[in-house]
């Protein structure tokens, strides 16, 4: 690395969306920027987003409605989605020749499906404010003296800046290089870390059996959580089996909540396959499903009802003896297989580690934060962006637009 000598206006650390939203902006308005990333590349886990197609954000007109998907923190984002909010996100890519579409809930892609556009507009907005970028740089230490970062201590150097600004990320995917240093920092700064955990990720279920099921799509299913027989929220949409568990977007937004009441006690996930339909309007199909085939064996009459990998374990959980003729079903078996479509219940075990979280809950307390400007209230000159701050929101380019919007008001503010 060649030793920086000169002093900048504005150091950011963590070279993710956020932060190349903040260094980015604050070069536009005239301050000498450098931007710190301990990858050897910018935006390893923005790449990665949208499963490749990066969702940039919603498509949400009201902020109020934004905020409300946020949760019991969303209020926090009110100053930053006014200042920036997914209009103007949509804006400033097209702007940088990245056009964008909208799909099914709200969701805003790329036209080109590619998250390499999107991470190259936004190394183009860098170079136009003529930014340094430093790569595969390891920081040591942020040394303060009377209550401000004076220097940024790296393995070999140190950089000296007015403003500091904080942008690298929470603990999901560590491969990308999420490592969780912004929190030591913080913390040795004074501020207060809410424990970390995994958000919008994979739910590992206690039945062994559900290996079986393993790649097994759900569409157009609904799933509830539940603790102690009461429900507690239930989501419409669609849903996967994995080897230990289910993912997809329900499960995903559902993650934060059962690891919340996981912490209480023991939490089901009850699914119905039918949500469409009603109990006696499902009666009806099965007793005419039956009917049409007396003689079939109950294994097989079930193919115009259940995926072909769900039948077996719908079998075995019903009870229901596999060969016997589905013109002799009784009442009692048709009333337990019938509860089965529409409560399906499994045991959660415990959420799926960092490895699998797409984004960080917890992190710098924003109490700590002054929401008009990205501010410590602790530190005069240190600034936070994106995932470091405790607050996410569901799938849907929530969370990117909450690195967008906090990127920006650090970036522009004093």
């Amino acid at each position: 690395m060649n030793k920086i000598s000169q002093k900048f206006d504005v150091a950011v650390i963590g070279g993710g969306p956020a932060g190349m939203m903040a260094a980015g902006w604050a070069a536009k308005i005239g301050a000498k920027v450098v931007l710190l990333e301990r990858n050897k590349t910018l935006g390893k886990k923005l790449l990665i987003t949208g499963k490749g197609r990066c969702n940039l954000t919603n498509d949400q007109s009201d902020n109020r409605e934004f905020i409300k998907k946020l949760g019991q923190n969303g209020p926090f984002l009110f100053s930053a989605l006014a200042a920036f909010g997914p209009n103007d996100v949509v804006d400033f890519f097209a702007k940088l020749g990245v056009e964008t579409k909208v799909e099914r809930g709200g969701r805003v892609f790329p036209v080109s499906d590619l998250s390499v556009d999107v991470l190259n507009a936004l190394i183009k907005f860098l170079n136009q404010g003529r930014v340094t970028i430093i790569n595969a740089v390891k920081i040591k230490e942020l040394v303060v003296e009377k209550g401000l970062i004076k220097k940024i201590k790296l393995v070999d150097d140190e950089i000296v800046a007015e403003k500091i600004i904080i942008a690298t990320g929470g603990l999901a995917y560590p491969g990308t290089g999420c490592t969780g240093d912004g929190y030591a920092w913080a913390k040795n700064l004074g501020h207060e870390i809410i424990i970390p955990t995994p958000a919008l990720v994979p739910i590992l279920i206690k039945e062994k059996w559900v290996k079986e099921l393993e790649g097994l799509s759900l569409k157009n299913v609904s799933i509830a959580v539940y603790q102690n027989n009461k429900k507690v929220v239930e989501k419409f949409g669609e849903a996967l089996f994995t080897d230990r568990g289910l993912s997809g977007p329900i499960i995903l937004d559902l993650s934060q909540i059962v690891g919340q009441n996981l912490a209480k006690g023991e939490v089901e996930l009850r699914i119905n396959f039918k949500p469409a339909l009603d109990w006696p309007t499902l009666d009806l199909r099965l007793q005419k499903n039956f009917g049409q085939n007396p003689s079939k064996a109950f294994k097989n009459s079930l193919d115009q009802l259940l995926p072909k990998k769900l039948i077996p374990v719908f079998v075995k959980l019903s009870k229901i003896n596999e060969n016997k003729k589905a013109g002799q079903i009784t009442r009692e078996e048709k009333n337990r297989l019938l509860k089965l479509f529409f409560e399906f219940i499994l045991n959660v075990n415990r959420l799926d580690d960092f490895e699998k979280s797409i984004v960080t809950a917890g992190g710098i307390n924003l109490k700590e934060i002054n929401p008009k400007t990205m501010g410590s209230k602790i530190i005069k000159n240190l600034f936070f962006a994106g995932e470091i701050i405790d607050l996410n929101g569901p799938t849907g380019g929530y969370n990117l637009q909450i690195a967008f919007s906090t990127g920006y008001l650090a970036g522009i503010s004093d």
